[in-house]
């Protein structure tokens, strides 16, 4: 039997295109969040992006037939806006406050009445929403079309461990690399994707290991050449590092990723790889540096002095790790290395959309902030010969409609890992500091 989902306000924000993902079954959008859509529509960010992209959707879709008597969808289901079942008098007994939310849960609550519990799901991204579902006996669910694994122990990291007899790696440190197939040989499942790592152990003695990378071209495991060497007196300290210096220093790679909780290392590496390509090796023009804005508090708008003057607190860490590296003491020293370097700059995200950005090397901070719809605006904007690197937290999620397992940063690693001009490592260890690495795992 047909059943029919009730969405909030919320999932038709998150993704415009949702109405299509319920397979030939009954999409319900009630009135009132046509009403929510509207008053979102002049927003200057992401929600009002997607609030317009809503109602040219909807508009289009109108030449089809009456939305408030249902029209049909590709896909052999059927939309509707619903102008009736908004009486509140089932839900006024537990929910007596009359608000959007309540409204919509009201719609759902009699579609319930008239179909049968089993029929009716709402779907919301608001987690307090489901809740006030449930204690409705409301079936309610998240909206995960576009969700990704990621906190499994399975999800792709970017590198793996395998257990190799003693005598293979010894051959591999002799020869410098190891063929595939005799990994496969211990290994049955095994399955590479390019620019992986593998931690080679002796099956034997644990304590030997060895990093490799898997090169798909020659099917073989490659030893990392990276040994000492330090990049504007940084190097990697443990084992992801290692190997995202690795990725980042690959003019094969043209985009890679890095997770990991805070303290890992992934803005400093990132920033090192860029300065060390763009400065020293003058492979790119540009250094070109941004992050989301995506406040706890006020929007930057509220924030005093020019645009410079606006973004400075929200790119801090970004000139905190500048000054690491280039070795400056003052704010004002840093300023003036920058200045005279003329080969980095920092910018706002807001004004990347619309630019062609050629030969640079693009670091992209904090993007488990951005939506995937932002992250493909983004990456569209690349130009030829230039690398781009996404990294952040995806246990750290300010937006209001995106969590761990369903952020642009997410959906990039899941999506990429097959292709051959994409790298991605996830850290684990906290290189900060210790008292960093003890509140890490304990608080």
């Amino acid at each position: 039997m047909r059943k029919t989902f009730v969405l909030d306000t919320s999932v038709l924000l998150h993704d415009p295109n949702c109405i299509h993902a319920f397979g030939d079954n009954l999409v319900v959008i009630p009135a009132v969040v046509i009403e929510e859509i509207d008053k979102k529509k002049n927003l200057q960010d992401i929600i009002g992006r997607n609030a317009r992209e809503v109602a040219r959707e909807l508009d289009l879709l109108r030449q089809e037939g009456s939305l408030s008597q249902g029209i049909d969808l590709s896909n052999k289901g059927k939309l509707k806006i619903e102008l009736n079942h908004k009486s509140m008098n089932k839900l006024s007994e537990s929910f007596s406050e009359i608000n959007n939310d309540n409204r919509i849960l009201a719609v759902a609550l009699n579609f319930q009445e008239e179909k049968g519990k089993e029929n009716v799901i709402l779907v919301s991204k608001d987690v307090i929403m489901r809740i006030k579902a449930d204690s409705l006996g409301i079936e309610s669910q998240d909206f995960i079309h576009d969700t990704v694994e990621y906190n499994s122990d399975e999800v792709y990291k970017g590198y793996s461990e395998h257990y190799i007899a003693s005598e293979k790696l010894s051959e591999f440190y002799q020869k410098n690399y190891l063929e595939v197939s005799i990994l496969k040989q211990e290994n049955k499942n095994l399955d590479l994707f390019p620019h992986q790592f593998v931690l080679l152990r002796d099956a034997s003695n644990p304590n030997q290991t060895a990093i490799a990378k898997y090169n798909y071209k020659l099917s073989k495991l490659e030893q990392l050449y990276q040994g000492e060497d330090t990049y504007w007196g940084i190097k990697g300290k443990n084992l992801e590092q290692r190997m995202a210096l690795e990725a980042l220093l690959d003019d094969e790679v043209r985009i890679v990723t890095l997770t990991g909780r805070a303290g890992t290392g992934k803005t400093l590496l990132a920033l090192v790889a860029g300065l060390y390509q763009t400065n020293d090796l003058k492979k790119y023009q540009k250094l070109l540096i941004t992050k989301p804005v995506i406040p706890v508090g006020r929007d930057i708008g509220y924030l005093p002095g020019d645009k410079d003057e606006k973004l400075r607190p929200w790119v801090q860490p970004i000139y905190d790790n500048l000054e690491l590296i280039l070795g400056t003491k003052t704010i004002s020293k840093l300023e003036d290395t920058l200045v005279g370097m003329n080969r980095i700059e920092i910018e706002a995200m807001t004004y990347i959309r619309g630019r062609s950005i050629p030969n640079q090397f693009v670091i992209i901070d904090e993007a488990q902030n951005l939506t995937k719809h932002e992250i493909k605006t983004l990456i569209t904007r690349v130009g030829e010969g230039t690398k781009i690197v996404l990294m952040g937290d995806t246990d750290q999620i300010d937006h209001p409609y995106l969590d761990s397992v369903c952020n642009g940063l997410s959906y990039t690693v899941s999506k990429l890992k097959e292709q051959p001009m994409a790298a991605h490592i996830h850290f684990k260890k906290v290189e900060r500091s210790t008292l960093a690495q003890l509140a890490s795992e304990i608080l």
